[in-house]
């Protein structure tokens, strides 16, 4: 550990040099160690290692930019709280995140701090901290509207925004810096592997606050999470899942108006909900279970329409839960 030790004291020390040779060569070195070796992460963030690696992602080279990225996303699987208790370092992520359309931009420092980010908001005390730096959660955003983005990039921004939405406080701040449009586009247009999926488990979480009803009415949003639970579009049962727990969310927190769309839109794709009621996860089938009874509204309405024992049966499991 000694050797480990010095070797991550050297490392940082040559992160001052004003040789850029030097510099790089260290950059590269400790994006190698806190790769491979666990041990070393906390050595390097105690050798002081984050307030360098933070400013250079102020700094004109993407090369530099991606193996500083890299290492800090590297450290914060050992040493969160090294990193968030780094003044700047939310900043310097930022900074990174908002040039990601710049020239002078590393996508990869874009993905990697990203990444971590999620990392971050693993630790469910740091979601309000991050979600309150509005320039962090819109820049967020706009990776993930802009047409531009690698689709690395937008899966790792929206991993982040998931972290984000899982605190409650933030979800309005995801609605009001345009939030639901853009990840209503991404369902709609984008058919890249997991984006759909991704892009819907963030729904599923905005979905859960008021402000969200109107931001969904205003892109057909219950229409296209119905869409999704129509076995027609193909939709992986992830995505069935995540379309199921928004609407259900939805219905909880957007008001009556919001239901009555919820339960007109649901009865379309009861077959749909259904499925992910017999076949989802423990989650999805509690979930889906829970959506037949906001649209069954307790009179039975589903059983009118549909001489189907299964719903009988799932709506009888659904007032015993």
């Amino acid at each position: 550990m000694d050797v480990k030790l010095r070797t991550a004291r050297s490392l940082v020390s040559k992160l001052s040099s004003v040789s850029e040779q030097t510099r790089s060569e260290a950059l590269k070195e400790l994006r190698l160690i806190t790769k491979h070796d666990a041990d070393s992460r906390p050595l390097v963030a105690d050798s002081g290692a984050i307030p360098y690696l933070a400013e250079t992602l102020f700094g004109s080279s993407p090369d530099f930019q991606d193996d500083a990225a890299a290492t800090l996303l590297n450290i914060s699987i050992s040493c969160r709280h090294s990193l968030i208790s780094t003044r700047g370092l939310l900043d310097a992520i930022s900074h990174a995140l908002r040039h990601h359309s710049s020239p002078t931009s590393s996508a990869t420092a874009v993905q990697s701090s990203a990444a971590t980010l999620h990392s971050l908001l693993v630790v469910e005390d740091y979601r309000p901290i991050i979600g309150a730096k509005r320039d962090i959660v819109y820049s967020l955003i706009d990776i993930v509207k802009s047409p531009k983005s690698p689709p690395r990039s937008v899966k790792d921004a929206l991993k982040a925004l998931f972290g984000i939405a899982l605190c409650p406080s933030n979800r309005a701040s995801l609605v009001e810096l345009g939030a639901v449009p853009a990840l209503f586009t991404l369902v709609v247009n984008d058919g890249r592997l997991g984006i759909v999926e991704d892009a819907t488990a963030v729904i599923a979480q905005v979905a859960g606050c008021e402000e969200s009803a109107d931001a969904f009415r205003r892109v057909a949003g219950v229409r296209v999470l119905a869409d999704l639970l129509d076995f027609s579009t193909g939709s992986s049962l992830r995505s069935r899942e995540n379309a199921v727990s928004a609407l259900l969310n939805l219905s909880g927190c957007g008001g009556e108006r919001a239901v009555v769309e919820v339960r007109e839109e649901g009865l379309g794709v009861v077959d749909g909900i259904a499925d992910v009621a017999e076949n989802g996860g423990p989650k999805g089938k509690s979930k889906g279970v829970a959506l037949l009874k906001v649209i069954d509204g307790g009179n039975r309405s589903i059983s009118s329409i549909f001489r189907d024992p299964r719903f009988d049966s799932l709506l009888r499991q659904s007032s015993l839960n």
